[in-house]
């Protein structure tokens, strides 16, 4: 996936700004869990190598460090298939992963669930025949989604991806390797019937500024991205489904769960109820846009939130 940089001198605002977004996403009854500690195996985590999983992973290592268990966080692990082999053979206890990538690269189905809930089961019923388990999924997902600033939405009165076809030329920003095959933007063309739509292949992260200067109408977006966090594009709706749905759970092996007592999972549930899109958004954009570390604004989140 992606992920950026620059300067020094947002550090505060944004720290005051995350602490505030953050305590308005406290859930009612979230509150610091108690210390279990104990003489349990060290559970060890993995991580992807993107910005997000990092995060994530800072979360449930430190929110189940303070309730007393002992934990061991391994970041930067690699592609799903890489994790997944890490878990399986035993190297890690469980990592984040999102549902409709279980789906689509480990089991390979065919097809894409028509609802989030449907996604988590199918997905947990695969992770299930491999000795794995899932807990539940957070409200966020990372998926695909076709932004457009404002001012174009507001012109030709655009809710859905199928109403671009309101408009007289829509110029796509697409990143080169999703032109073809499922989730592409060919297909996606004509699963909507969009035919006034022509493609504009940028690389991840350029659509934003062609976005805003103007080059392109719309653009293929993740729905995490930290540009998001700031309310200055539209998201259309995805009606047919067709992005699929990319919530994340953690999965982990059958018999973590067990050695570490069912307080274990109520830390990790706690964590991930907290975890909706505006939430992912802020943290990334204090990764990748402040320059804080993953583990700060993972500290700052569980503090605001009554967690740590």
């Amino acid at each position: 996936m992606r992920r950026r940089t620059p300067g020094r001198r947002p550090v505060r605002v944004l720290a005051a700004g995350l602490l505030a977004f953050v305590s308005f996403a406290v859930l009612s009854g979230c509150g610091s869990a108690a210390s279990v500690g104990g003489g349990k195996p060290t559970v060890v985590i993995g991580a992807k190598q993107f910005t997000e999983q990092w995060i994530i992973g800072e979360l449930y290592k430190q929110a189940l460090t303070d309730a007393g268990y002992h934990v061991e966080l391994k970041s930067n692990i690699g592609s799903t298939t890489i994790i997944d082999g890490a878990l399986t053979s035993g190297q890690i206890d469980l990592y984040p992963e999102y549902t409709g990538v279980i789906l689509q690269v480990l089991a390979r189905s065919k097809s894409v669930p028509h609802t989030a809930a449907e996604t988590f089961r199918q997905a947990k019923a695969y992770q299930e025949t491999r000795g794995l388990t899932m807990l539940p999924p957070t409200p966020f997902q990372n998926r695909n989604a076709v932004a457009v600033k404002p001012a174009f939405a507001k012109k030709y009165g655009l809710r859905t991806i199928s109403d671009l076809k309101k408009a007289d030329h829509v110029v796509f920003a697409e990143y080169p390797d999703n032109m073809e095959g499922a989730l592409g933007y060919k297909d996606m063309v004509r699963s909507y019937g969009l035919p006034n739509t022509s493609v504009k292949t940028l690389n991840i992260g350029l659509q934003y500024p062609a976005l805003d200067h103007g080059q392109v109408d719309a653009a293929d977006v993740f729905t995490t991205d930290p540009q998001l966090a700031r309310g200055g594009y539209t998201i259309l709706e995805d009606t047919q489904g067709y992005y699929g749905f990319q919530n994340v759970a953690p999965v982990l092996r059958k018999g973590v769960q067990e050695e570490q007592g069912p307080g274990f999972a109520k830390v990790l549930n706690q964590v991930d109820a907290l975890l909706t899109d505006q939430a992912i958004r802020e943290m990334n954009r204090g990764v990748d846009t402040v320059r804080l570390a993953p583990s700060e604004v993972a500290a700052k989140f569980l503090k605001a939130n009554d967690i740590r």
